[in-house]
């Protein structure tokens, strides 16, 4: 490990300790790494031009998020919760229920977790306390830990991402996400259940099962969009990115023309935000780009999986142990930063050992999801205080349980590569 290499290492975590947002620390950090080696500063500019102009992948990012935010505008988020409650509002425990059952469902349309738990998150939760069933730091646990399932069930902004700097299919991760995220909504409807019973949760006034067709019919345009998005990928009409553009125009025509709940003002209003949100991953893409080129310039991934293989490390091991420097890292490090940065470095390793880029690619993205509720740092926790106010202290005494099931959840898919592979299997992965 060069000189050069240490000082960008220090510069970027000196200047993330004191504040600085991790994209302009990993920026500084890798130019400081150029100056210090003699290199041009110009170099930065061309790897950043380069990795973009080859990416054409990543204008998926983009457009599923101004899909999410249009989809969370308007009736559209009222009509699914609707839907939800009378579906499942009627069991102990209901209101979580339509939490976790509402975030299955908004997950096949925004793919980001930081957009489930600000939308149709605040809504939920506004509705769990007005009844007073269920405190406050419950009901914003339970939104922090159903959010989480947004990115693994797609369309997934994280997975777009893993896809960039591992060269997987996208299509083959989405379908990968599909059951560990149904996984982890049984698991957290489970628990809900059982802390409901043992709490003594009043059940809610059950929707008459004769209002269910009419709920359904209402939602019923919403709930295609992941099957469009599936049908487009795997149906061989769209790729990937086609597809998220298909959905951000799908979104579009349903609040402003089918439902009606969207006017001109609005829609300014949301791609504005939608560009900003947009601007914040670019920066931190950008950074990662040029961090990726001067850790490929140490050589650091190939020296790390000669490493581990003169170890003579077992493939479940390795695993297994990537999985706590994920979960440790992930206390304190967004999800974007660890899939572009952290994770390129186990990829050769991964390769090496024969572990399946699909399996891993997913593992490591739920394991990314649950570092999101993770205290103290947990990104998803400050979310939810700063759009509803509820004590940051209250929501971490709640969430422990949730993320106990959601760690058996990943245990299991670690150690059943089934649970992750067989739909793209099915659909002619040969991996």
């Amino acid at each position: 490990m060069s000189v050069e290499f240490l000082l960008c290492l220090g510069t970027l975590f000196l200047l993330a300790a004191i504040g600085l947002p991790i994209a302009y620390a990993i920026i500084v950090g890798t130019l400081v790494y150029l100056w210090a080696g003699g290199e041009s500063l110009g170099v930065a500019g061309k790897v950043l031009m380069d990795g973009l102009y080859n990416s054409f992948i990543l204008l998926a990012v983009p457009l599923f998020i101004v899909a999410a935010n249009i989809m969370n505008a308007g009736t559209i988020s009222d009509r699914l919760l609707r839907f939800c409650i009378a579906l499942v509002g009627r069991f102990r425990g209901g209101m979580g229920h339509v939490n976790v059952v509402a975030s299955l469902i908004f997950s096949g349309m925004s793919g980001s977790a930081v957009a489930d738990a600000a939308g149709i998150g605040k809504i939920i939760i506004e509705m769990m306390t007005r009844t007073g069933h269920y405190t406050r730091g419950y009901a914003a646990a339970i939104t922090a830990a159903s959010a989480t399932i947004g990115p693994i069930i797609p369309p997934s902004i994280p997975m777009v991402l893993y896809a960039l700097v591992s060269n997987t299919s996208i299509g083959y991760l989405f379908l990968g996400g599909i059951i560990p995220g149904l996984l982890m909504g049984v698991v957290l409807m489970a628990i809900n259940y059982w802390i409901s019973w043992r709490r003594d949760f009043a059940v809610e006034e059950p929707v008459p099962a004769s209002e269910l067709p009419r709920l359904t019919v209402r939602a019923f345009p919403a709930l295609l969009m992941p099957a469009i998005l599936l049908y487009g990928i795997y149906g061989g009409v769209t790729t990937p990115t086609e597809a998220a553009a298909v959905a951000a125009f799908y979104a579009l025509l349903l609040a402003a023309f089918f439902y009606r709940a969207l006017s001109l003002r609005s829609l300014f209003d949301i791609l504005v935000e939608s560009a900003r949100s947009s601007a914040a991953v670019g920066l931190v893409i950008g950074g990662a780009l040029i961090l990726n080129y001067v850790v490929a310039s140490e050589n650091i991934p190939s020296l790390l999986a000669n490493r581990m293989l003169g170890l003579d490390v077992h493939p479940l091991v390795f695993f297994l142990s990537v999985n706590v420097i994920l979960l440790l890292l992930g206390c304190v490090l967004d999800a974007t930063t660890l899939i572009l940065v952290i994770i390129p470095l186990f990829l050769p390793t991964c390769r090496a050992l024969g572990i399946d880029l699909v399996h891993f690619g997913v593992v490591a993205v739920v394991n990314c999801m649950i570092g999101l509720i993770t205290p103290p740092y947990g990104i998803l926790l400050f979310v939810i205080n700063a759009v509803t106010r509820i004590p940051l202290a209250e929501i971490i005494r709640e969430v422990w349980l949730f993320l106990l099931v959601l760690l058996a959840a990943l245990f299991a898919l670690i150690l059943f590569p089934g649970l992750v592979l067989w739909l793209p299997r099915v659909f002619g992965y040969g991996g």
